[in-house]
């Protein structure tokens, strides 16, 4: 029995999108770890990413060549429409084939899948294991009745590793030539790179997540044993030699014994990689000593959740977190040499121009190294989006602007021009932190001191640089 798996992420970039930008070069780890399991129970699974395609045409030729007896598709809201286009071809084409979607969608909305009849199956909350069984009845000519399937959480220390040549092997296979399994997106993350996942779920309740979030993965976090990750990554070392990882958990600080004891086992281990990480602001404060560790470990950078420079903002999302924490948590990432990547948001419900103004603010005085800024996407199972559809705040015309990308209007009440004059000015350094960045960028690559120290004079308005310049320390 042949299955295929999809990753129909074609939503923003749309097709022939490899390698342009980093959601264009990361895994599906959700269709890696279904593509791993079900090969540990002896099936046989490829992949076509929609990414590394011309067109639909170009996918309708791949369904025929391949003539797969099951079909899964994972789905995020944003990839609805490019699925059900999928699915309906797939019907047309081969028509005896048996579709099965999943993924977070179907998990927060199951109904919206179900109202289409081409979907065999949808299955909700985690798949490995609901999945590989689907397979196994059907090979074994016992379907089950029942469209709606329940996933069962798997015990994820015991799972097999996610399944990177899916994808690694699918790319090469049209011409892409990428020398790791996922394609690195900042200097400080030189490839082969790769991305690792080490729990599921998140003990936070951010009115923007949950409680989705609880509906895919239960309450709470899951997280592999240390040795478990370890075991991962000696893996990849052997397998693709990588130079650098990220964690794509979505808060890898709350548990900071984990945190310390993974920190300390990485060097034991020979590890000397660099690594990325994601957290709450108030974790990087809280618990600094875990911080400090990890960054003797390997630890370069961290996505940090600061999300607004308002206080009551803050306290309408649920974040628990506050403007000054946000402050101190970039000053803690300074203090230790990390590379700070803010991610936030702006065209908030009931947000205020002068609330904006307030993340702006924020923004200048932390001089991230790298902005992720995005318009508020209502997203279905959250309180947020409850609030949102209820107070009929929505502007979504359908899931195709389900995207966090700051490029369209989502949320009524807010001035186009004022947000894409707030969206510019949040990612406009004060010219002082321009210089500032300039040095500490630059200053390593110089053979000359007294002849970058100069370049820093005449950038900072103070002369031709020919004077005399002696403090190569503190060039201003």
């Amino acid at each position: 029995m042949k299955t295929t798996l999809i990753y129909a992420g074609i939503a923003g970039k749309g097709f022939d999108s490899l390698k342009q930008g980093m959601d264009s070069g990361w895994i599906s780890h959700g269709l890696a770890s279904l593509s791993g399991y079900a090969r540990s129970q002896g099936f046989e699974v490829d992949l076509i990413d929609l990414r590394a395609l011309t067109d639909w045409e170009h996918f309708r030729q791949e369904i025929v060549a391949r003539q797969p007896d099951v079909i899964g598709l994972t789905m995020m809201s944003v990839d609805y429409n490019p699925v059900t286009e999928a699915i309906a071809i797939i019907k047309e084409t081969v028509p005896h084939t048996i579709t099965v979607v999943g993924g977070p969608h179907p998990s927060f909305a199951p109904q919206s899948v179900l109202d289409n009849p081409q979907v065999d199956y949808t299955v909700v909350a985690e798949g490995e294991i609901t999945f590989a069984n689907l397979l196994r009845a059907i090979e074994n000519g016992d379907r089950p009745e029942e469209r709606l399937l329940i996933g069962v959480p798997p015990n994820l220390t015991a799972l097999r590793f996610s399944d990177r040549d899916l994808f690694l092997n699918e790319w090469r296979r049209f011409g892409y030539d990428l020398q790791s399994p996922e394609v690195p997106f900042v200097p400080q993350l030189p490839a082969p790179f790769v991305t690792i996942i080490a729990g599921r779920g998140c003990i936070y309740n951010c009115s923007f997540c949950k409680p989705a979030e609880d509906f895919l993965f239960g309450k709470g976090t899951r997280r592999r044993s240390v040795e478990n990750i370890l075991q991962e990554l000696k893996s990849l070392r052997e397998q693709y030699g990588f130079n650098s990882f990220m964690f794509h958990d979505d808060c890898l600080l709350e548990d900071c014994e984990w945190c310390q004891e993974f920190a300390e086992a990485y060097k034991t281990n020979g590890f000397w990689q660099p690594y990325f990480c994601q957290s709450r602001a108030d974790l990087l404060v809280r618990f600094e000593d875990t911080v400090e560790l990890m960054a003797a470990s390997g630890l370069k950078g961290v996505f940090v959740g600061f999300e607004s420079g308002s206080d009551r903002v803050l306290r309408f999302l649920r974040k628990g977190t506050t403007r000054q924490g946000n402050l101190d948590a970039a000053k803690v990432c300074r203090k230790y040499g990390l590379t700070i990547w803010a991610n936030y948001k702006l065209r908030l419900p009931t947000e205020t121009q002068e609330e904006v103004m307030e993340t702006v603010s924020m923004l200048k005085e932390i001089d991230p190294d790298y902005y992720s800024p995005a318009f508020y996407t209502p997203h279905p199972g959250t309180d947020l989006y409850d609030y949102t559809m209820e107070h009929d705040l929505s502007l979504g015309a359908s899931y195709d602007s389900a995207r966090r990308n700051p490029t369209e209007l989502k949320i009524k009440g807010h001035d186009p021009e004022f947000m894409r004059r707030a969206l510019t000015e949040s990612q406009r350094r004060k010219p002082v932190n321009q210089l500032a960045r300039t040095w500490r960028k630059g200053w390593d690559k110089y053979t000359d001191p007294a002849k970058y120290v100069r370049k820093m004079r005449r950038m900072a308005g103070l002369g031709n640089g020919n004077g005399a310049a002696t403090d190569t320390e503190n060039p201003l």
